[in-house]
């Protein structure tokens, strides 16, 4: 939590919201301990205080603890654990709190911190953020007053006053005076101050006026006169002294900006902190990024001194220091002897040279800047390049791109972009094509008049003959993104360009011994040159370090790679190192790594090979093929598996297209066992497993059952076995045969524990058991078996698995009554599903909120969850989970009192149910019916559902466990108080046959 004290006393959650403190002696007993923060107070104080002018109480310690409770119960309401905050600590209390979590702290803080800072601009700004602090600049509260923190603010006041005059802003110098001179008449420094500033600022006879009626007051208060400074000050303004005169700007050259900088907040922040500690800044990144513009913008904020800038743009390249050395004499318009060193002219005080494009003259830039730092030593250097000058004492700030919104910002504000959820995605794919570049986008922006946004961002394929035509006043280099880019070509060695061409082929990013293996170079030295000169992007990853081009350099460098020849040289190379990496691993968790670490390349090699007809394609689509499928990337495992089998016919490629294609939600009219029967005979049980895998809940059950006994028929051990055994448990559990699921579910559970067990055989075996332990109402092992496999799921990252296993969990907290645990795992379950795209987890974690809702009476809540998902599941083969929303929606219309439609519901529910053949889907329904007949008086019909419902719990060994009885007690309880307990259970023993129920 946060406090104030300067003011009106307070406090505020860490959300910002504020905290409602009621009763005045409470406010009052907050105050108190505010003033010494981490300090006790003595009771006896705290009795005094609270009680000043009143009757004290007559047992004046019971009622300081009940005041004490009362501010603990206030605390706790608004952030709970924070009544702890108040301790007690002999002989009274305190509040536990540091320094800078109460106003007065961070204030005192930073005023420290400003007295210790030299620059005046800087400290003008922490005496600002200081002050910000009071809720009235001139606060008298008794609380401030107390601690002391007024007389802090009032000199706080007066510091500031004093540096804004020192940095020649008397007229912000006279706003910071004003009322604490009108509320303080008799403080001469304040005083002192204010008259500087009417003086600086023409007002001579105001100055004048203000020192007289302090000379009366002082006279009236204790019969002193003013002090001699005060005094001098006076006559100094009576002879309207010029050094009293504020100085006129800083000379400078910078030039003027045309448009406003965006996007570049942080990087301007950074800037600013750079050059208050360190003497040269060096601002590198690759072409076009707004390196100068980022250094025009930050240069304008030093009004305090002489700021000058040298475009070194127009010295030929490679320079040297004397050519460089004259330019900067004719930046400072120098002559004659003061040219020979310009050093001579930035020694008189605080100075700021700006230093631009120095990549072509690097070494000389880096000689006179060198030079001119130890020969001035009041002078800053703010330098861009396109790489470091490495010099001693330079602080480098890398220049990236901008990120997707200020990019999208920087382009509408160059060119007219229509409105619309459309011409939104045009623009991100635009400014995502242009890596942010902010010279690529204001060239894209001249072209959507002529070529319009959706035109523009068809044709980037084709960028450097599209974006041409930059602004008539701009340098050539950057009149057109080939322009830009050539600058840095040019300026590379020739072992640089034949490394930089070569990378062109990686679609993602790359370690260093990947470019190696691919470009056939010793990259030992070109690599971080090539980084220091901003053409290849260092980024820190989770297996360490690794590089990537901007998508313009390597579209750049693939034209320059097909000019030289080597393209299907080195797509031969690259093909071979991914299809090596991809292949190398068995162990699950590292095939996943290199999955989703090298997925673009593994996609380009992947369609290089095909485009070349390269028949390692389709050992490349087969190892990647299960990977894609565990990430739940069905849809991308078709189309990459489908691109392969054009090369020709492939039996297994077969095998893996349609499972994909099934697992995505495609119908197929292929026969799984005929596709499964094709395939080599070693892979043949593998074959049987994977398709019934993808037809499991999506297809005909009796079809999914036959192909997992054909699996576990043709292979006595092994992989394909253990994966069909766990496949088959959900089919059993299906089914109704909980204890052949169990047994099913139980075995693959114990081959997936043996020594380099399969995780994922894991992850789908305890997942069935758990569900089997919620059925039994073994709500402990069912959690405990959710949370192992959300474990498994995390670390694979397989988040699709995760979304379920949230899901799981959050059912067993729902069925022990924890609603708000439940929905909190189910809101998660659906993020996670959404941000995969995973439509079958997201639809299984929203109808766990609809369970929640329904529970606590929140019916139209549930019902909007629910209706949502009817007509999706109705297209899904299989209609998984379809007789469980019906089910719900009956009840929900039941319990509204709308009874026809309930019975519509449980119906339709019914025959969903009977479809996929699960008896506890079918009991359910029947269930439904008997609420639905209850709340409509056919009492007697409803007691034999209830008897025919519980009959086929029974005979599946599934009786309803006490957390889901919720629904049937409630019927029961009807139908009880309509018929009697004896004709009750005459009725539930008169159950007709579950099939014969409509």
């Amino acid at each position: 939590m946060k406090f104030g004290v300067l003011g009106a006393v307070g406090a505020w959650t860490d959300d910002g919201v504020r905290v409602e403190i009621p009763e005045a002696k409470v406010r009052t007993l907050l105050a108190i301990l505010l003033t010494v923060p981490g300090k006790v107070v003595s009771a006896d104080r705290l009795i005094r205080e609270l009680w000043d002018g009143d009757e004290p109480p007559a047992n004046p310690n019971n009622a300081l603890q009940h005041k004490v409770s009362q501010l603990r119960r206030v605390f706790d309401a608004a952030e709970p654990g924070a009544r702890k905050l108040i301790a007690h600590r002999p002989p009274g209390y305190l509040l536990d709190v540091a320094e800078d979590a109460v106003d007065a702290g961070r204030f005192r803080g930073l005023l420290r911190e400003a007295r210790a800072t030299e620059d005046p601009a800087g400290r003008e700004t922490l005496l600002a953020e200081a002050l910000a602090h009071w809720t009235d600049p001139e606060p008298g509260t008794r609380w401030a007053e107390t601690a002391g923190h007024v007389e802090d603010a009032r000199r706080a006041v007066e510091e500031l006053a004093e540096t804004r005059l020192e940095l020649g802003r008397h007229e912000d110098a006279l706003e910071a005076i004003g009322r604490l001179v009108t509320a303080e008449p008799l403080r001469p420094r304040a005083l002192a101050a204010h008259m500087r500033a009417l003086a600086g600022l023409g007002r001579h006879g105001e100055a004048a006026d203000g020192y007289s009626r302090h000379r009366e007051l002082l006279a009236e208060d204790s019969g002193l006169d003013p002090s001699p400074e005060l005094t001098e000050l006076h006559r100094a303004i009576l002879r309207q002294d010029p050094a009293l005169a504020p100085a006129g700007p800083p000379r400078t050259n910078l030039p003027a900006p045309v448009g406003a900088l965006i996007g570049r907040e942080a990087e301007l922040a950074s800037v600013h902190k750079g050059l208050a500690s360190t003497r040269l800044v060096t601002l590198a990144g690759p072409g076009g990024v707004g390196k100068t513009r980022l250094a025009v913008e930050a240069a304008r904020a030093f009004t305090d001194r002489p700021v000058w800038f040298l475009d070194l743009a127009t010295l030929p390249t490679h320079a040297g220091r004397e050519i460089l050395t004259g330019a900067l004499a004719a930046a400072l318009g120098l002559s004659g002897e003061a040219s020979a060193d310009p050093a001579l002219a930035l020694r008189t005080g605080p100075v700021l040279l700006v230093v631009d494009n120095c990549e072509h003259v690097i070494d000389a830039a880096a000689s006179v800047c060198a030079h001119l730092l130890a020969a001035a030593p009041e002078l800053r250097v703010l330098a861009t390049s396109r790489e470091p000058l490495a010099v001693a004492g330079e602080a480098v700030r890398q220049i990236a791109p901008l990120p997707p919104d200020a990019a999208a910002e920087l382009f509408r504000s160059r060119a007219t972009v229509p409105s619309g959820t459309d011409a939104d995605r045009a623009v991100a794919s635009i400014v995502t094509r242009l890596d942010g570049i902010p010279l690529a986008l204001e060239l894209a922006a001249t072209r959507v008049r002529t070529l319009g946004l959706h035109g523009l961002a068809h044709r980037l394929g084709d960028r450097f003959t599209v974006l041409t035509g930059g602004p008539r006043d701009a340098p050539d280099r950057q009149r057109t993104l080939r322009a830009m880019i050539d600058w840095s070509w040019e300026l590379a060695t020739v072992p640089e360009r034949t490394a930089l061409r070569r990378l062109s082929v990686f679609a993602g990013s790359w370690t260093a011994e990947a470019a190696e293996a691919v470009t056939g170079l010793d990259l030992l030295d070109v690599l971080p040159r090539l980084a220091d000169r901003s053409l290849v992007t260092t980024v820190d990853a989770p297996g360490g370090t690794r590089h990537r081009l901007l998508e313009t350099i390597r579209a750049y460098a693939a034209e320059r790679l097909d000019e030289a020849g080597e393209t299907h040289q080195i797509r031969l190379r690259h093909l071979d190192h991914h299809l090596a990496e991809a292949t190398r691993h068995t162990a699950l968790p590292e095939r996943l790594t290199i999955t989703d670490t090298e997925a673009a390349d593994l996609h380009a090699a992947l369609g290089n090979a095909v485009a070349e007809g390269d028949e390692r394609a389709r050992v490349l689509a087969d190892a990647l093929a299960w990977p894609w499928i565990l990430r739940g990337r069905y849809a991308e495992a078709a189309r990459g598996l489908e691109t392969v089998l054009a090369l020709g016919e492939d039996p297994k490629l077969r095998v893996w297209r349609t499972g994909a294609g099934l697992l995505a939600g495609e119908t197929t009219e292929a026969d799984l066992s005929a596709l499964a029967e094709a395939v080599e005979d070693k892979e043949r049980p593998w074959a049987f497993w994977f398709l019934a895998h993808a037809n499991r809940g999506f297809g005909d059950l009796d079809t999914t059952a036959a192909l997992t006994d054909r699996a576990i028929a043709l292979c006595e051990d092994g992989s394909p076995r253990r994966w069909a055994l766990a496949v088959r448990a959900t089919i059993r559990r299906a089914q109704g045969d909980l204890a052949g699921a169990e047994q099913d579910a139980a075995a693959a559970a114990r081959y997936a524990e043996t020594p380099g067990g399969d995780p994922w055989l894991k992850l789908s075996a305890t997942n069935t058991l758990a569900e089997l332990a919620e059925i039994r109402g073994d709500h402990d092992r069912a959690e405990r078996l959710h949370a192992t496999g959300l474990r498994v799921a995390e670390e694979l990252g397989l988040w699709v698995d995760a979304s379920f296993r949230l899901s799981g969990l959050g059912r067993i907290a729902l069925l022990r009554g924890d609603h708000a645990t439940a929905d909190e795992r189910h809101r998660r379950a659906a993020d996670l599903a959404r941000a995969q795209g995973h439509v079958v987890a997201e639809e299984f974690a929203e109808v766990g909120l609809a369970l929640s809702a329904r529970r606590r009476g929140r019916f139209a809540e549930a019902e909007t969850l629910l209706s949502r998902w009817v007509d999706w599941l109705r297209t899904v083969d299989g209609e998984p989970g379809l007789a469980l929303v019906l089910a719900e929606l009956g009840f929900a219309a039941e319990q509204r009192g709308d009874t026809a439609k309930a019975l519509r519901l449980h119906r339709d529910g019914l025959a969903a149910a009977r479809r996929i053949g699960d008896p506890r889907a079918v009991a359910l329904a029947v269930e439904g019916l008997a609420g639905a007949h209850a709340a409509d008086g056919g009492h007697t019909e409803a007691a034999r559902l209830l008897g025919a419902a519980t009959a086929l719990r029974e005979s599946v060994g599934a009786p309803l466990p006490e957390g889901e009885r919720g629904d049937v007690d409630r019927i029961a309880t009807v139908i009880r108080e309509a018929l009697g307990e004896g004709r009750f259970r005459a009725e539930l023993a008169l159950a007709p046959d579950p099939d014969t129920v409509s």
